[in-house]
């Protein structure tokens, strides 16, 4: 009996854990959208997302009114708290920030970017640059190594260009006050795409998600003149 009971902590925390990877990579989900992405049962979706609230990991968002003349009950949408996404981990921030500090100290801020160029390295050295490949295919690959490093990152049509949305970053708090960090990761994803990337926003400045946009038309300056 105590092997069985454990065992089903074991599985709850589990599930519990990817409940939350999912709603880190969202930001805001529905239960029924949760369900669908995992695969449970509503009963299983409504009793870990009450514990979550409990717990204060999660937070139900307020309703927003339907359009008038719409039928049904307005989806309710859930998000973790910062509580919650704490729970992935920030790199032992302060150990981080003090060591940076003394590699400047000591080498020079030449010394914090070829630091920060390594780590962007080590994090997509798996990512192979294909000349068959196409950009948004690049930019998943990348994605997903971003997100076996903790960033729980996406990618996105918009307009003519394709995004990759890092939803947590567990170096934001180091960054903050290093942003060769950031600087170096724009880089390296440029370095691999072959192309021009443009950071639109980032966690470390205080915004909810780290947007790196990837133009697929060309970008033109504002002294460019056209041929016709």
């Amino acid at each position: 009996m105590v092997g069985t009971q454990s065992e089903s902590r074991s599985t709850d925390g589990e599930t519990r854990r990817a409940i939350m990877l999912t709603m880190l990579r969202a930001g805001t989900i529905t239960a029924t959208q949760l369900g669908e992405t995992l695969g449970l049962s509503p009963a299983g979706i409504r009793r870990h997302l009450d514990k979550l609230i409990e717990d204060g990991q999660a937070e139900l968002l307020p309703i927003r009114k339907t359009s008038h003349g719409s039928r049904g009950r307005p989806a309710k949408a859930f998000r973790l708290t910062e509580a919650g996404k704490k729970t992935f981990g920030h790199d032992y921030d302060s150990l981080a920030a003090q060591a940076l500090a003394t590699l400047r100290e000591t080498g020079g801020d030449e010394a914090v970017r070829a630091f920060a160029r390594k780590r962007a390295a080590d994090i997509v050295a798996d990512v192979e640059k294909l000349d068959d490949a196409s950009l948004e295919q690049i930019a998943q690959a990348l994605a997903e190594a971003f997100t076996r490093n903790g960033y729980a990152a996406t990618i996105n049509n918009a307009g003519h260009g394709v995004q990759i949305c890092q939803h947590h970053c567990p170096i934001s708090q180091v960054a903050a006050e290093f942003p060769e960090l950031c600087e170096a990761e724009h880089e390296a994803i440029a370095n691999l795409l072959g192309h021009h990337v443009q950071p639109l926003a980032s966690i470390a400045d205080g915004h909810g998600v780290c947007t790196t946009n990837i133009p697929l038309l060309p970008i033109h300056s504002p002294n460019e003149r056209s041929d016709s």
